[in-house]
């Protein structure tokens, strides 16, 4: 792995990090709201996203580069209602998608087929992120001010499991 790759993987997990943390953040905000299960479905994704950087450190190991770990910004802490929330999450996805698909193409320019491979995983990995969190926004807008509806996509988001996500 190259100097330039392996500066753009550790950018890479930075960005993950910060991720789960404007979800852990997300968490927070709807546990204040008493929204358990929307709160519980961003405490998924932040597993989740702890998961991604781990999985790129370890890539970074693997190939004998050298991980180094930046400081994570500090994410908001007020997100506004459910369904803004879950349009931010889904904005943060689509960022997420936009930074995996330069490095993948730096990659292609550095014709690190090692990187490409894995990267792959990621790409396909932002197509279910960008769904799963496109059908929640979808269902948030559907139920609109009706606040029976909103409890009732609660629980069903609460019911989210990792497995669904595999």
């Amino acid at each position: 792995m190259n100097d330039r790759m392996q500066q753009a993987f550790n950018d890479q997990i930075n960005e993950e990090l910060f991720s789960a943390y404007i979800y852990l953040a997300m968490t927070a905000h709807f546990e204040a709201m008493n929204l358990e299960g929307c709160a519980a479905w961003m405490n998924l994704q932040a597993q989740e996203e702890v998961m991604h950087a781990k999985r790129l450190f370890d890539h970074v190991n693997r190939r004998g580069g050298r991980v180094v770990l930046k400081s994570i910004g500090e994410p908001p802490v007020d997100f506004g209602s459910p369904l803004e929330t879950f349009e931010k999450a889904l904005a943060h996805e689509q960022h997420i998608t936009g930074c995996i698909h330069d490095l993948y193409r730096m990659a292609q320019e550095e014709s690190d087929l090692a990187a490409q491979l894995e990267l792959q995983w990621f790409i396909d990995e932002q197509v279910e992120e960008e769904e799963n969190t496109g059908r929640a926004v979808d269902q948030l807008r559907m139920a609109g001010d009706d606040q029976v509806a909103l409890l009732m996509l609660d629980r069903e988001f609460g019911a989210r499991t990792p497995e669904e996500e595999e």
